[in-house]
């Protein structure tokens, strides 16, 4: 009879590997203003229906939501950055300052890394 660490070892070598649920959000560095919830709340409420949403804010899931923040440098860009998600069809939230009515973040709904490719491939990690 095998060990309980080798029958471990065999089950964890079949199971396969899942990505985590991701959040992706991108600021305007030029703000100079760190990210606030207003867009991963919109993204999460808009998109509250969506499979991959429901399990990002399932229970037993909520001490493990992942985000990534990016930022990029101005407001072209991140109208840029819009359109090439509108291309790809990912599902997202801009985020207008009110009322000036200034673009200043967006989030997705939760997306595997392998969904969204290379599309945030011109943003860098905020920080």
């Amino acid at each position: 009879m095998a060990s309980p660490t080798a029958a471990t070892a065999a089950t964890a070598a079949v199971l396969p590997i899942v990505e985590p649920l991701t959040m992706f959000i991108v600021v305007r560095r030029d703000l100079l203003k760190p990210p606030n919830s207003w867009p991963l709340a919109a993204a999460l409420w808009t998109f509250k229906d969506h499979p991959s949403t429901l399990a990002y804010t399932a229970p037993a899931n909520l001490a493990s939501m992942t985000k990534v923040v990016y930022q990029l440098k101005n407001e072209s860009q991140l109208q840029a950055l819009a359109a090439r998600l509108d291309e790809r069809g990912l599902d997202h939230v801009v985020w207008r300052e009110q009322p000036e009515n200034v673009l200043t973040a967006l989030a997705t709904r939760p997306y595997r890394r392998s969904e969204v490719g290379d599309a945030f491939k011109k943003c860098s990690l905020f920080g």
